[in-house]
């Protein structure tokens, strides 16, 4: 089993949403989507992701940008920083992957919001927007918006964000094989060699 915990807030963790499909497929392994709320992250344990957004080191952040688009290219998907909205307000889309898992939408609705933020530049803290992923994703609209508001769904979101920092998670995305904890993207080989050592 794999677990990923991930917010869709985050670029990297686009990527290695769209990575480790593929590789779980290979595997014939589940893949069980923890969301959570990356904010909840950094305000509990790791404030220093707000310190280096307000003074970025210009060489750093150049770089950040170029291995993005190096790695949305190898990715063959479309990842364009938002120059409008960064960092975005995304507890109602991750709420609503809480709600949309037992009917089997929550990929398909996280898809589409990815798309929409990272490859539309579209705001997936508006309604509006909310609105246009549950179109892409083929799900009620209305019934979405009545469900986030239940207390059931706020406490699994806030519960499935307090787990991965007692696990030893500081960020999205944060993905386990058994206690093994992997972060990033980049960790795609590293999961791999983890599931097929679990197996001999």
């Amino acid at each position: 089993m794999i677990e990923f915990f991930f917010d869709c807030s985050s670029p990297w963790t686009y990527l290695a949403f769209h990575n480790i499909q593929p590789l779980a497929r290979e595997l014939d392994a589940p893949i069980r989507w923890r969301p959570i709320l990356v904010g909840g992250i950094f305000n509990t344990i790791n404030p220093s992701v707000y310190a280096s957004r307000e003074k970025p080191i210009p060489a750093k952040a150049a770089y950040m940008k170029k291995d993005l688009r190096d790695w949305a290219d190898l990715s063959k998907i479309a990842i364009h920083f938002p120059p409008d909205v960064f960092p975005v307000n995304s507890v109602k889309v991750m709420r609503a992957c809480i709600a949309l898992e037992p009917e089997g939408k929550l990929v398909d609705f996280a898809q589409a919001a990815f798309e929409l933020y990272w490859g539309e530049n579209q705001d997936i803290a508006q309604d509006a927007v909310v609105e246009k992923v549950c179109q892409r994703a083929g799900v009620d609209a209305a019934r979405v918006f009545d469900v986030i508001t239940q207390p059931a769904i706020k406490d699994a979101l806030r519960e499935n964000t307090d787990e991965v920092i007692r696990r030893g998670g500081f960020g999205s995305p944060t993905i386990f094989v058994g206690d093994d904890m992997y972060f990033g993207n980049d960790r795609m080989p590293l999961i791999r060699a983890a599931i097929e050592r679990a197996r001999r």
